[in-house]
Protein backbone atom coordinates (compact mmCIF):
# COMPACT_ATOMS: atom_id res chain seq x y z
CA UNK A 1 0.00 0.00 0.00
CA UNK A 2 1.50 3.45 -1.09
CA UNK A 3 1.00 6.31 1.95
CA UNK A 4 -0.07 9.60 0.49
CA UNK A 5 1.48 12.67 1.20
CA UNK A 6 -0.63 14.63 3.41
CA UNK A 7 -0.45 18.29 2.26
CA UNK A 8 -1.84 21.12 4.67
CA UNK A 9 -4.87 22.72 3.18
CA UNK A 10 -3.67 25.87 2.53
CA UNK A 11 -1.00 26.95 -0.27
CA UNK A 12 1.55 29.25 0.09
CA UNK A 13 0.69 31.09 -3.08
CA UNK A 14 -2.80 31.83 -1.21
CA UNK A 15 -1.12 33.03 1.42
CA UNK A 16 0.85 35.14 -0.49
CA UNK A 17 -1.81 36.82 -2.31
CA UNK A 18 -3.29 37.28 0.46
CA UNK A 19 -0.41 39.24 1.78
CA UNK A 20 0.25 41.20 -1.66
CA UNK A 21 -3.67 41.80 -1.53
CA UNK A 22 -4.03 43.23 2.42
CA UNK A 23 -0.34 45.25 1.32
CA UNK A 24 -2.30 46.84 -2.03
CA UNK A 25 -5.22 47.65 0.22
CA UNK A 26 -3.26 49.65 2.57
CA UNK A 27 -1.16 51.29 -0.07
CA UNK A 28 -4.50 52.37 -1.82
CA UNK A 29 -5.95 53.50 1.61
CA UNK A 30 -2.73 56.06 1.78
CA UNK A 31 -2.30 57.33 -1.30
CA UNK A 32 -6.21 58.34 -0.95
CA UNK A 33 -5.66 60.10 1.96
CA UNK A 34 -2.21 61.62 0.12
CA UNK A 35 -4.66 62.51 -3.00
CA UNK A 36 -7.20 64.27 -0.62
CA UNK A 37 -4.03 65.88 0.97
CA UNK A 38 -2.95 67.12 -2.39
CA UNK A 39 -6.54 68.50 -3.51
CA UNK A 40 -6.38 70.54 -0.49
CA UNK A 41 -2.76 71.72 -1.24
CA UNK A 42 -3.68 72.65 -4.44
CA UNK A 43 -7.11 74.35 -3.90
CA UNK A 44 -4.71 76.41 -1.06
CA UNK A 45 -2.12 77.04 -3.54
CA UNK A 46 -4.28 78.19 -5.82
CA UNK A 47 -6.40 80.84 -4.05
CA UNK A 48 -3.64 82.50 -1.64
CA UNK A 49 -0.29 82.63 -3.78
CA UNK A 50 0.23 84.94 -6.92
CA UNK A 51 3.06 84.96 -9.41
CA UNK A 52 4.78 83.19 -12.31
CA UNK A 53 6.59 80.48 -9.78
CA UNK A 54 2.50 79.64 -8.68
CA UNK A 55 2.11 78.48 -12.36
CA UNK A 56 4.59 75.93 -12.11
CA UNK A 57 3.83 74.97 -8.45
CA UNK A 58 0.37 74.51 -9.35
CA UNK A 59 1.26 72.66 -12.13
CA UNK A 60 3.49 70.42 -10.45
CA UNK A 61 0.59 69.99 -7.91
CA UNK A 62 -1.74 68.70 -10.73
CA UNK A 63 0.82 66.32 -12.05
CA UNK A 64 1.58 64.78 -8.80
CA UNK A 65 -2.45 64.53 -7.98
CA UNK A 66 -2.25 62.57 -11.46
CA UNK A 67 0.45 60.39 -9.98
CA UNK A 68 -1.48 59.45 -7.10
CA UNK A 69 -4.62 59.19 -9.23
CA UNK A 70 -3.35 56.55 -11.81
CA UNK A 71 -1.50 54.37 -8.95
CA UNK A 72 -5.02 54.06 -6.94
CA UNK A 73 -6.62 53.36 -10.37
CA UNK A 74 -4.45 50.67 -11.35
CA UNK A 75 -5.21 49.45 -7.99
CA UNK A 76 -8.42 49.12 -8.71
CA UNK A 77 -8.03 47.56 -11.83
CA UNK A 78 -5.72 44.53 -10.37
CA UNK A 79 -8.77 43.34 -8.38
CA UNK A 80 -11.29 44.04 -11.48
CA UNK A 81 -9.19 42.24 -13.54
CA UNK A 82 -8.34 39.07 -11.46
CA UNK A 83 -4.93 40.31 -9.78
CA UNK A 84 -3.58 40.92 -13.26
CA UNK A 85 -1.58 44.50 -13.69
CA UNK A 86 -2.32 46.13 -16.84
CA UNK A 87 0.76 47.19 -18.02
CA UNK A 88 -0.65 50.35 -19.88
CA UNK A 89 -1.21 51.75 -16.97
CA UNK A 90 2.60 51.74 -15.97
CA UNK A 91 3.11 53.22 -18.76
CA UNK A 92 0.44 55.91 -17.82
CA UNK A 93 2.47 56.11 -14.67
CA UNK A 94 5.58 56.41 -16.39
CA UNK A 95 5.02 59.10 -18.78
CA UNK A 96 2.98 61.31 -16.43
CA UNK A 97 6.08 60.93 -14.00
CA UNK A 98 8.82 62.24 -17.22
CA UNK A 99 6.23 64.93 -17.95
CA UNK A 100 6.59 65.76 -14.15
CA UNK A 101 10.11 65.68 -13.56
CA UNK A 102 10.69 67.95 -17.19
CA UNK A 103 8.48 70.73 -15.61
CA UNK A 104 10.24 70.35 -12.41
CA UNK A 105 13.79 70.03 -13.46
CA UNK A 106 14.15 71.70 -17.08
CA UNK A 107 17.97 73.41 -16.20
CA UNK A 108 19.89 70.60 -17.85
CA UNK A 109 18.95 70.49 -21.53
CA UNK A 110 20.96 67.17 -21.93
CA UNK A 111 18.75 66.17 -19.68
CA UNK A 112 15.24 67.17 -20.59
CA UNK A 113 16.37 65.78 -23.79
CA UNK A 114 17.04 62.37 -22.41
CA UNK A 115 13.80 62.45 -20.29
CA UNK A 116 11.76 63.78 -23.34
CA UNK A 117 12.95 61.10 -25.34
CA UNK A 118 11.93 58.21 -22.48
CA UNK A 119 8.64 60.46 -22.76
CA UNK A 120 8.83 59.38 -26.46
CA UNK A 121 9.89 55.65 -26.08
CA UNK A 122 6.61 55.08 -23.34
CA UNK A 123 4.27 56.55 -26.03
CA UNK A 124 5.46 54.60 -28.86
CA UNK A 125 5.51 51.18 -26.42
CA UNK A 126 2.09 52.38 -25.41
CA UNK A 127 1.17 52.72 -28.85
CA UNK A 128 2.58 49.32 -29.98
CA UNK A 129 0.62 47.78 -27.64
CA UNK A 130 -2.45 49.38 -28.25
CA UNK A 131 -2.08 48.42 -31.84
CA UNK A 132 -0.93 44.22 -31.05
CA UNK A 133 -4.31 44.18 -29.05
CA UNK A 134 -6.49 45.44 -31.82
CA UNK A 135 -4.95 43.23 -34.51
CA UNK A 136 -5.27 40.34 -32.06
CA UNK A 137 -9.21 41.46 -31.41
CA UNK A 138 -9.69 41.83 -35.39
CA UNK A 139 -7.81 38.25 -35.81
CA UNK A 140 -9.35 36.47 -33.04
CA UNK A 141 -12.86 37.40 -34.54
CA UNK A 142 -11.90 36.61 -38.18
CA UNK A 143 -12.14 32.81 -37.16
Amino acid sequence: MIQQNKRPNFKVSHVLRLILNTALILLAVTLSVLLGKEIFHFIHFSIFNRGIETHYKILESILVFFLYFEFIAMIVKYFQENYHFPLRYFLYIGITALIRLVIVEHDNPVNTLLHTCAILVLTISYAIIKFSSKQKEKYNCAF
